[in-house]
């Protein structure tokens, strides 16, 4: 019969202490409750007029822009998006097509992704997971498209199954 490895007494503990680390501490001082996770701002549904409202020309507004049917609040970003800044042409709607294929054009600010190369399709994929989920807030989605992985409509989209939806918000 074979021996155990060494160290595989201290296996359970190695991985009870991962649990702890990775675990969120909630203190509460004798008599006090914990607070609830702080919520950002209630997400919801955009219009391709409501988005337009969010194209960083208003001083007091925040700046939103849609990659892939997602809105993103990119306000933090107003030296890049901002008015007269440099890709503030991508704000107020959906530009999917012009982050898949880096192009500022106006013909190219849509939401539309026919025709594009699969070489565009894993930029899109690739900007959209790197830069905007990775550096912005979600505040909602475009009422009017969200796409599937493939660049195509999904028609069974349900807002209230997607990440950061609470119905109840947007009423």
């Amino acid at each position: 019969m074979a021996l155990p490895a060494p160290g595989w007494r201290l296996w359970p503990l190695a991985a009870l202490a991962l649990v702890l680390a990775l675990t969120p501490v909630v203190t509460a001082r004798a008599g006090q409750t914990p607070r609830p996770a702080e919520r950002g701002p209630p997400v919801r549904l955009f219009t391709e007029e409501e988005l337009a409202r969010y194209g960083g020309e208003e001083e007091d507004q925040p700046i939103y822009l849609a990659v892939k049917g997602v809105v993103f609040d990119v306000s933090s970003g107003k030296e890049f998006y901002g008015r007269g800044a440099p890709y503030n042409a991508l704000t107020g709607k959906d530009s999917t097509r012009g982050v898949a294929k880096m192009s500022l054009d106006p013909a190219d600010l849509t939401h539309d992704t026919t025709g594009l190369t699969a070489k565009e399709l894993e930029t899109l994929d690739d900007v959209f997971a790197r830069v905007y989920k990775a550096k912005y807030p979600i505040v909602g989605y475009t009422a009017r498209r969200i796409l599937n992985e493939d660049g195509s409509p999904n028609l069974d989209f349900k807002p209230e199954d997607q990440p950061h939806f609470d119905i109840k918000d947007e009423f």
